[in-house]
């Protein structure tokens, strides 16, 4: 019996383990205040499916005052592991969220977001 636990716990110790990405960096970073950045970077710790993977990004407030998400014109490229959001024009000064959702090897959809503010 000991012997087919310890044959069961090899099998089992040998198998790969699928882990769902994570977003490692982001830049700008969550709750950063920032000059107008010219992109924005999301680095995950694994390779990302392009096609299923993206980003979106949104105006939240301006002045100090909250509204309800406004789109931000952009364009989002996924390069092996990292989604890049290019606005069409400059971020004017206000909050912003970040959303993403990404898809690795492992195929399940994560998402998550942010926010950062352009001063």
């Amino acid at each position: 019996m000991i012997r087919i636990v310890t044959i069961g716990a090899a099998v089992l110790l040998a198998t790969p383990v699928l882990a769902h990405p994570k977003l490692v960096v982001a830049n700008p970073a969550a709750n950063a205040t920032v000059a107008a950045p010219a992109r924005i970077q999301l680095r995950f710790n694994e390779k990302l499916m392009p096609r299923l993977s993206g980003a979106t990004l949104a105006m939240t407030g301006m002045g100090g005052v909250s509204h309800a998400p406004m789109p931000v014109p952009s364009t989002t490229l996924t390069t092996a592991d990292t989604l890049v959001i290019t606005t069409e024009k400059p971020l004017i000064a206000g909050t912003y969220r970040v959303e993403w959702h990404v898809v690795s090897a492992d195929t399940h959809r994560v998402t998550g977001d942010y926010a950062f503010t352009v001063h």
